[in-house]
């Protein structure tokens, strides 16, 4: 596009962006966690065994927020960080989205689990409900984290040259690819998947959350929640029914939001949002 810059610092960021971003956040992730596929012992004795509460897990996990912050910066200083991370104080949305997120999700993993004949909850450790409320709120510097980067930058720039649908099956894909090295890595629980079901399930969540994000006008926190609840520690496993009927789900969303999910009309295109779209609109 004409109006777009060609150099970092220059307040808006480029679709060429892109690149970077995706650079960054592939780089850390499959260079950390292959360290420990190429070099299993070497690494374990050096870093540590790898689990899920390794430092080398958190960083590949928060790779995308750090490409997200760091295209920001190197295009908008600290200023654009700022107006980037107001973002996450866009709480307000659809009375609707909420009640998908708070009580829809969760009651698609707790019919899966019924059906393969599981539990309602996930069955409590020896140590107690404690230890899953602790386990929740860890999840919350996980798997959230990330949205800065999907949701934050990656989703607003392809917007800008493709309808919201196209968008979200890209992220989808993208974000199903960054996870594979994790499926060739023992001590955490993508050991124990099939990568095909969760690479479905990425696409289709990454398109479920795509209408949420642009109905609340490029807020964070939703697609935060919505990440969030994905890997509620509560919920049982629910394996494959839950992609199969979140698969259903997305097909129903897709067709009730085509007005808005195949053009570009209401999209999100902005990383940066302007000063007055914080300002909440008179009638609202």
């Amino acid at each position: 596009m004409s109006d777009e810059p060609d150099s970092p610092c220059s307040g808006r960021i480029p679709v060429s962006a892109l690149i970077l971003f995706l650079a960054i956040t592939f780089t850390v992730t499959w260079g950390l966690i292959g360290i420990y596929i190429a070099f299993p012992e070497m690494a374990a004795n050096t870093f540590g065994q790898i689990s899920g509460s390794h430092p080398f897990f958190f960083l590949a996990t928060w790779s995308p927020a750090i490409a997200a912050f760091t295209v920001v910066f190197l295009y908008s200083g600290t200023s654009g960080l700022g107006l980037f991370l107001s973002r996450l104080a866009q709480w307000r949305g659809s009375s609707g989205w909420a009640a998908f997120i708070l009580l829809l999700l969760p009651l698609v993993f707790i019919a899966g689990s019924l059906i393969k004949g599981g539990p309602v909850l996930a069955p409590l450790p020896p140590e107690g409900a404690s230890a899953v409320f602790a386990a929740l709120f860890i999840m919350l510097f996980l798997g959230p984290i990330e949205e800065f980067g999907w949701r934050g930058v990656m989703q607003p720039l392809l917007q800008r040259h493709m309808a919201p649908i196209w968008a979200g099956l890209i992220i989808g894909a993208t974000w199903g690819v960054w996870h594979l090295p994790a499926f060739f890595l023992a001590g955490v629980v993508f050991a124990d998947w099939n990568f095909l079901p969760f690479f479905i399930g990425n696409v289709t969540l990454a398109v479920l959350v795509t209408p949420i994000f642009n109905s609340a006008r490029g807020s964070l926190l939703w697609p935060m929640l919505f990440h969030w609840q994905l890997i509620n520690p509560f919920w049982p496993d629910a394996q494959p029914w839950d992609t199969i009927i979140l698969v259903s789900i997305a097909i129903i969303v897709v067709w009730y939001n085509r007005g808005t999910m195949f053009t570009r009309e209401g999209a999100v295109t902005e990383v940066i949002p302007a000063v007055q779209a914080l300002t909440p609109r008179a009638s609202e």
